[in-house]
């Protein structure tokens, strides 16, 4: 039968509702809870690390540290060490540019003309479009090729304006929401103009010598910084290596600040407790508008819920570390998370949510399965879809019933009954929506820890599965090489395994699947790669996922 109204509120009551309410957490629990989920994340004792803070106010709950800040010399991480915080960066470099319109210097609706004369399109553009990702103006990241050996270049802010101010907009300002990189760039080159210093010293004197933090610095080349992590990424077979090299001129105010976790507390205080901007600016900065409203992003601060507590966030990623940082205002508690890894294996947002969750006393349990009968399993099959996103698709595999939402990887979910499914993380789950004839027509996913469920439409079956065929060595050396396209590029190799695989740049490689000697598939993003030409040396590659089509030729 359809679910009702009310049974939605069951629902959410039983599931959607905090497991165990109650008190918020003491340090001692805090700590304890700390320990026992960075255990549960089984980080290699001798491979990169993590450091992690948790307060409420004024009051610190947990600061702990794992893993090695230096691989090569076996040095153990420290709470405080220093590591990149890559897109972290944008919500400090926001709040510079909110400060120098608090002083009069600048309007939010000013185009970017006033203080970048030469800026193609710039009298079209406000300081608030390059603040929330509506500006449409080309991201220098996603060029192709330019994240290999172009981003190790030292750059002056006019010279990285220069690489990317003459392409073509993605959409008209204010069109629609993209994530951005020229935007913030552009954002410290406004910053600049107003102050007549660097990006980074006008936030030195705007932001972060007034509130007292002396812990978020500015990497320049020549300066070294005591206590600073090494970054690393992962190669082919799991094997730590080097981070890839950048000029930290590159990253600019989208992405180049360095901080520890004691920073990043330090600034959530004097951000969120009122101490650096007006209330006004404070609240545009903090309330998505226009086109970013779908996508619930301020200015430098993305805006969600949990628990039913408003909650901002941020992460970052940049060459050798990753970061998240998580404010919930209600109760002002902050999490931080900071890793010199970019490779996969900690999820970041969701052990923040878990920590600020237990922090406030409203903590996750882990998902326990019950008995499901395989009818009901299959019959939750197919394909369901929401405006604007990639469709999601159930499938039954190896007796479990799995989700895979657009170009993202398979999760195999845990079975609650009555038509209920935890994914394995235990911050979101879903719930079949049947029709009158008891047929699923839709599924409620609540995301997150939000309270707020989203509705997926039933559209159709499930696709035919595909069957692989094995390639010889020859066919794969024909489709071997480097691909590109203005808006990506891939590099197809044969790893030591002989395996044939694909890579983007900052991106993991992935092995790929042959349906006929030219057709290829990525069945952990849900993306195909089709290769031009029936025999010898293939011309270019084709990207098929969800709505997107990239041609790319071979270089």
């Amino acid at each position: 039968m359809r679910l009702t109204p009310a049974a939605c509120a069951a629902v959410l009551i039983a599931f959607g509702a905090p497991a165990h309410a109650g008190e918020p957490a003491t340090p001692a629990a805090m700590a304890r809870y700390a320990e026992q989920l960075l255990d549960a994340q089984k980080l290699a004792v001798d491979g990169p690390g993590v450091t992690v803070l948790v307060a409420r106010g004024d009051q610190l709950l947990y600061k702990g540290a794992r893993g090695l800040a230096s691989v090569e010399l076996g040095v153990a991480m420290q709470p405080d060490q220093l590591m990149r915080i890559g897109s972290v960066t944008k919500q400090i470099a926001a709040a510079a540019l909110l400060k120098q319109i608090d002083q009069g210097k600048a309007a939010l609706d000013d185009p970017l003309s006033r203080f970048l004369p030469d800026y193609p399109n710039g009298a079209q553009i406000t300081l608030a479009q390059l603040l929330n990702h509506t500006s449409g103006v080309k991201s220098y990241t996603g060029i192709a090729g330019y994240m290999g050996n172009p981003v190790r270049s030292d750059l002056s802010t006019a010279e990285l304006v220069k690489v990317f101010k003459d392409l073509p907009p993605d959409f008209a300002p204010g069109a629609k929401w993209a994530y951005n990189n020229s935007g913030y760039v552009l954002v410290g080159a406004v910053v600049e103009a107003i102050s007549g210093k660097s990006w980074h010293e006008s936030i030195d004197g705007l932001l972060l010598q007034p509130a007292r933090i002396s812990s978020i610095h500015y990497p320049a080349g020549d300066r070294l910084l005591k206590g600073m992590a090494q970054g690393y990424t992962v190669a082919e077979g799991g094997r730590v290596v080097p981070a890839g090299l950048i000029s930290m001129t590159q990253p600019h105010a989208a992405g180049a600040l360095v901080a520890n976790t004691e920073g990043l507390w330090r600034w959530n205080q004097a951000l969120h407790g009122g101490r650096l901007l007006s209330p006004a600016l404070y609240a545009r900065m903090t309330t998505p508008e226009g086109a970013a409203q779908a996508q619930r992003y301020g200015y430098g601060i993305g805006v969600g819920s949990l628990r039913g507590q408003p909650l901002f966030s941020h992460g970052g990623g940049i060459h050798g570390f990753v970061s998240m940082l998580t404010y919930l205002p209600q109760t002002q508690t902050t999490v931080v998370i900071l890793r010199n890894s970019d490779g996969p294996g900690l999820p970041m947002d969701a052990v923040a949510r878990k920590l600020a969750a237990f922090a406030i006393g409203e903590p996750f349990t882990d998902p326990q399965p019950v008995a499901v009968p395989p009818e009901q399993l299959k019959a939750a099959e197919g394909v369901y879809a929401r405006d604007g996103q990639p469709p999601r698709t159930l499938r039954v595999k190896d007796g479990r019933l799995h989700s895979q939402r657009g170009g993202g990887s398979s999760i195999a979910l845990v079975p609650q009954g009555e038509g209920r499914y935890a994914f394995p993380d235990g911050l979101s789950w879903l719930q079949v929506e049947r029709g009158s004839d008891g047929r699923p027509v839709a599924l409620q996913v609540y995301s997150n820890g939000e309270a707020e469920p989203e509705r997926w439409v039933r559209r159709g079956d499930l696709p035919a599965e595909l069957s692989f065929i094995t390639l010889s060595p020859a066919q794969m050396q024909a489709l071997v090489g480097d691909y590109s396209a203005p808006e990506f590029s891939i590099r197809v190799f044969v790893d030591e395994q002989g395996r044939l695989k694909a890579q983007a740049p900052g991106q993991p490689a992935f092995e790929l699947k042959a349906s006929t000697p030219r057709r290829m598939h990525v069945p952990q993003v849900d993306a195909q790669l089709d290769f031009s030409g029936d025999d010898g040396p293939a011309a270019t590659a084709t990207l098929l996922q969800g709505p997107a089509k990239i041609v790319m030729a071979r270089r």
